[in-house]
């Protein structure tokens, strides 16, 4: 039977200490590639194949701007950075979204995300105080559909945007394999209906290094790569949202480091300065231990404050009770990533 990632050769990346037991154990693989494609570190399998699921987001919106579309449409900065988000459905995504959609004379219906009620509370409260119900614009791949609807508009391609074969998944695949420099193995079905192009997790971290050196470059592909890493360090808010990983470290970062999270516990980091980038997985899937892995790694790598207050929400924080008492805490295992 193939498992998957190979858990045999993960290595403890995450703990939760409850009181004075050790409670759970996180495992895990993690790669850090520089300019040239090589690993500089890396622990468990560099070569453990994983769905990067929503952290290759910004590798799917590499078409976007290279066929032309974003310029043809007049997206800015924010239109990018929806297109790399996973995003909370706050007003401020959805509106935007919605407005998006208007821009391109189509509407939620043209979506083929799936409904999903929004993570964000307000937004949340709002819908059932309306009696109304989620819709596809609330999905937190909704910024990336309207990417790909841009591409498929711009090539006139049919609305079924999210087949294999279309035109628009095609250029997704192309951008997967040039960046990774691996051919994809398989693909998945991600939770919002799309392709999700497999790849190995040094391949992952290979692509971030490329989009981190990509201003050494002057080929169409890599203009757009540094135009789709601003806008994320530039717009946090809109990549995930208040209260998310990806929002706070990058605020407490300055514009200094891109950085996305996906589902099942991937992460992965673009550092232009350091020309660096980075890839972990962890192998139970658990977000709260990859949020502590990559706040761990940034912290080594000397790009993120160990006692920034965001940093101390996912990396050595301290847990509560309901009632507000201390119980424990989530904190790298010892050795990692040192």
């Amino acid at each position: 039977m193939n498992y998957g990632v190979d858990m045999t050769q993960a290595v403890p990346m995450t703990e939760l200490w409850r009181g004075s037991l050790l409670e759970s154990l996180h495992f895990g693989h993690a790669v850090i590639c520089d300019d040239s494609g090589q690993i500089v570190l890396n622990w468990g399998d560099p070569n453990a194949v994983i769905y990067p699921r929503s952290s290759a987001k910004m590798i799917q919106a590499l078409p976007l701007i290279t066929s032309g579309a974003a310029a043809k449409y007049g997206l800015n900065s924010e239109h990018l950075a929806l297109a790399c988000a996973s995003h909370n459905g706050a007003h401020i995504h959805t509106d935007r979204v919605s407005a998006w959609l208007d821009h391109l004379g189509l509407s939620e219906p043209d979506l083929r995300c799936g409904p999903q009620e929004p993570q964000d509370m307000a937004a949340r409260d709002g819908l059932i105080l309306a009696d109304d119900t989620p819709c596809q614009i609330h999905n937190n791949c909704s910024g990336k559909h309207c990417g790909f609807l841009t591409v498929a508009q711009h090539m006139g391609a049919g609305p079924e945007y999210l087949e294999i074969d279309h035109p628009v998944q095609q250029a997704s695949l192309s951008a997967i394999e040039e960046t990774t420099r691996e051919t994809s193995p398989t693909y998945g079905i991600d939770g919002c209906s799309a392709p999700n192009f497999a790849t190995s997790l040094v391949g992952l971290a290979r692509s971030m290094a490329w989009f981190a050196s990509a201003a050494d470059r002057s080929d169409r592909a890599s203009e757009a790569a540094v135009q789709l890493t601003a806008a994320m360090m530039a717009h946090p808010e809109l990549v995930a949202g208040e209260t998310r990983a990806c929002t706070e470290l990058m605020r407490a970062m300055n514009g200094r480091v891109a950085i996305k999270t996906g589902a099942e516990a991937v992460f992965v980091a673009i550092i232009p300065e350091r020309r660096m980038g980075v890839a972990l997985k962890i192998t139970d899937g658990t977000t709260r231990a990859s949020e502590c892995a990559i706040a761990a790694i940034l912290v080594s790598l000397g790009v993120l404050e160990a006692d920034h207050p965001a940093t101390r929400k996912f990396m050595n924080a301290t847990q509560y009770s309901r009632r507000g008492l201390e119980c424990g805490i989530v904190k790298p295992a010892p050795g990692f990533p040192d």
